[in-house]
């Protein structure tokens, strides 16, 4: 999208110049706002025309049946969907009785700009109506980092050319009709009037609507305020429904003069409280917001950001798309998880309702460890929304006759919300993705008290699943066999290695916290037996090797099936699983999505550098990169491998999964593990990086298509930036206790005053360049930025 000639390329903003219907949807989801808590999507203010309206409180959802044709032992009944709340953003306008609608009369300018280190999103237009009355509308949006329940919206309309009359309709809109959705799966279920009134109050400016979700029974409450200024005499009327509460403000203006309006929102849900308690908790949050006022919620709002881009920001020379690129993930990631405390981040964040608004594996593997080492606290907060839903996940682990917690592979509220599918009912990885974040949590942190308190409590429930999941072969080796890894074109296979490392590190890493929590362990009921027998167990961890090509198999005997036919896929049938049948994709070898790549990424010391070499090679032959999940990894290890220019080509298609709209469903919202993805390849891939139990270690490296790579890190209550160029690395303390890391195998201690290492030599690729299925190679970036 942003390829097209209405966007711009700026290193701090997103840029619309012109209104483009054909890309509404799109830019809608770009466009959205948020803190973890609130999700505005970028709708325009009038509310018309609009691609897909959404207003979304975390965790708020409703239920709907899932259907089977034959009942299933096990089987999810009812799916979680989240849902449309209240629309706080309408502000309609009309100039002489005429609405101002983009779609009538001329609209001669129009801008967008979300600017990134301000958090606000603004709107600049002139429209001439179909009676030739002009107005100049300028709009700015803001929803508070530090005002958790709290958005806010300034509306400024300017008369230009003659006298006229200006009426603003100021709306709270519960139930809004929404559009038909694709019928993708990946889209949202629609669901029509989830909300029943409760409560419809209205005084002089000020309105609250309460609503309850008809099935879930949560109650939600959004409130609005106004501030009214401008020339001469105001009216001012208020009026309320079942559904709406409008306030509507009139006035005449002379060419010249403005109307001036600052709305301010509030918002808060509960499946606990009481109505009139949410009702006062929505009042005292707009008593709070007025204040702060309009230029205190914007100035606390860049103080925000000014601080979180100090410990986060990533600089990149000499390609600006990757540039505004990262920069764009950063804010969104930030957006999905500040305010969620103690609440998910789903797959799509708060920016649509793709996926049903469910959180995945996703957010522990791609998601947090971005947030670990730029806003810890927030992966820290998602953490401990994982801990708790322990007693669902505990619960679903009895339903299947094992031990520990099945965490659900996708979810909002705890419960599974997926029907029977191999590819994400046997995705047991889940669980020992959640184990590896809690631990990478605890090694960029050293919070000791999460650990002693919901640390190893994940990591027992998780271990204790493994313990039970696997069994010991008749070889000695222990086994998990009959599940499905993060390749969903794979389903209930045996030992598959991404997950037999995930469980092997649980096991482990539940056997040694539990050794040094002796009480914490002890009311856990883990005893030495049971420890030892996790030891044992992953000390015997099954690895498929495959001697005949000299590689690891993704899963046991997986290479000994049929090669998918690439040759005779057409471009327009991929995705495959949208004009194939699963059980064609599960027989044969084709890669929907990096698994054995992945596996490698995250236990770096599991394979010789030879290995890593051979199974990229051999994986990037089957992988189709069917999934917005694949490419940074993709980076990750072609870059540890040698093929910088390759890794390059995967950066480009991470970072701009969005920007460009490269899956053709931005519209139902980000895709937040592909924005992670950017970062994933900047630091991982040509940092190097990698955190150990001695600390953080870099081998950094710089393609060709860059002069410059700068990033910055928390780490362990220290601020570090790390500086890439063609011959030495840089890495200074930006604030701290000296720190210790490795850089190419050699200490290095960190102080203020920058350190200087001279670059590694660049590995020499192994074998000729690997060869991608015909048609699924990324987009080559330097031969795209030079036009060839």
């Amino acid at each position: 999208m942003i390829s097209h000639p209405d966007f711009s390329v700026e290193p701090w903003a997103v840029r619309e110049t012109s209104l483009n219907l054909d890309v509404l949807a799109q830019s809608e989801s770009v466009f959205a706002l948020s803190n973890g808590h609130v999700g505005l999507r970028g709708n325009l203010d009038e509310g018309e025309p609009h691609g897909l309206p959404g207003t979304y409180l975390n965790s708020v959802y409703e239920v709907r049946p899932l259907p089977y044709a034959e009942p299933g032992y096990g089987n999810p009944e009812s799916r979680q969907t989240v849902i449309n709340v209240t629309n706080g953003k309408l502000i309609r306008l009309l100039v002489d009785d005429e609405p101002f609608d983009v779609r009538y009369g001329n609209c001669v300018r129009h801008e967008r700009v979300l600017d990134l280190r301000a958090g606000t999103l603004t709107r600049s237009l002139e429209w001439s109506s179909p009676s030739a009355r002009t107005v100049r509308v300028d709009a700015m949006r803001l929803v508070s980092f530090t005002h958790r329940a709290v958005a806010a919206i300034q509306y400024k309309v300017e008369a230009v050319d003659r006298p006229m009359r200006i009426v603003i309709q100021s709306e709270l809109v519960a139930n809004e009709a929404l559009p038909p959705q694709s019928a993708d799966p990946r889209a949202a279920a629609v669901l029509e009037s989830p909300l029943a009134c409760e409560e419809n109050q209205v005084q002089g400016s000020r309105a609250l609507l309460v609503h309850s979700t008809r099935t879930t029974g949560l109650r939600v409450a959004a409130g609005m305020d106004h501030d009214v200024s401008g020339p001469g005499t105001l009216r001012l009327e208020s009026e309320g429904a079942a559904d709406v509460a409008r306030v509507t403000v009139a006035a005449e203006l002379e060419p010249g003069e403005s109307l001036l309006m600052v709305k301010l929102l509030a918002y808060g849900w509960s499946s606990r409280r009481s109505r009139p308690a949410l009702h006062d908790q929505v009042m005292a949050a707009l008593s709070a917001a007025r204040l702060s006022g309009w230029d205190g919620l914007v100035a606390d709002q860049r103080r925000f950001l000014d601080e979180f881009w100090s410990c986060a920001d990533v600089e990149v020379t000499g390609d600006i798309e990757v540039q505004q690129a990262v920069r764009f993930g950063l804010f969104h990631l930030l957006q999905a998880g500040a305010r969620a405390e103690g609440r998910p981040i789903p797959a799509k964040g708060l920016t649509g309702p793709g996926y049903d608004g469910h959180a995945f594996w996703d957010t522990e593997t791609f998601v947090l460890p971005v947030l670990t080492y730029t806003r810890p606290e927030v992966a820290g907060d998602a953490l401990r929304w994982r801990q708790s839903i322990l007693p669902q996940a505990t619960e679903r682990a009895a339903k299947l006759g094992l031990a520990g917690a099945a965490f659900p592979w996708r979810t909002i509220g705890g419960a599974g919300s997926s029907a029977y599918w191999p590819a994400g009912a046997a995705a047991f990885h889940i669980n020992s993705d959640i184990a590896d974040a809690a631990l990478r949590y605890v090694n960029a942190t050293q919070d000791s008290g999460f650990e002693s308190a919901v640390g190893i409590r994940l990591l027992v429930a998780t271990a204790r699943l493994w313990y039970s999941l696997g069994h010991f072969g008749a070889d000695g080796t222990f086994r998990i066999d009959g599940v499905t890894g993060p390749d969903e074109y794979s389903a209930i296979a045996d030992n598959n290695i991404y997950t037999n490392l995930g469980a092997k590190r649980n096991l482990l890493a539940a056997a040694e916290m539990t050794t040094r929590y002796p009480q914490e362990a002890m009311s856990l009921a883990v005893d030495q037996t049971e420890r030892s027998e996790w030891i044992r167990a992953a000390d015997a961890m099954a690895v498929p090797f495959d001697s005949r090509l000299g590689i690891h198999a993704q899963a046991e005997r997986f290479t000994d099936h049929e090669v998918w036919d690439f040759q005779s896929t057409d471009p327009d049938q991929y995705p495959l699983m949208l004009h194939f049948p699963y059980f064609e994709l599960y027989r044969k070898q084709v890669v929907k999505q990096a698994d054995l790549v992945l596996a490698m990424q995250l236990h770096p010391d599991s394979f010789t550098p030879e290995q890593k070499a051979a199974n990229f090679a051999y994986y990037e032959g089957i992988t189709v990169r069917d999934s917005s999940l694949s490419a940074s990894t993709q980076a990750v290890i072609a870059a540890e491998v040698g093929h910088l220019d390759l890794a390059y080509d995967y950066l480009g298609e991470a970072a701009l999964m969005d920007l460009d709209d490269l899956e053709h469903n931005t519209r139902d919202g980000l895709h937040l593990a592909a924005l992670a993805g950017s970062w994933t390849a900047l630091v991982f891939g040509f940092g190097g990086m990698r955190a150990t139990d001695d600390g953080l270690r870099f081998c950094p490296r710089l393609p060709q298509g860059l002069q410059e790579i700068a990033f910055r890190l928390r780490y362990r209550g220290r601020r570090l930036q790390v500086r890439i160029q063609p011959d030495s690395a840089t890495y200074q303390l930006l604030g701290g206790e000296p720190l210790e890391i490795s850089h190419d195998g050699a200490k290095v201690v960190v102080d203020t005053d920058p350190v200087s290492m001279t670059l590694p030599a660049a590995v020499a690729p192994v074998g000729p360049a690997p060869q991608q299925p015909k048609g699924r190679a990324p987009l080559r970036r330097l031969e795209e930025r030079s036009g060839g």
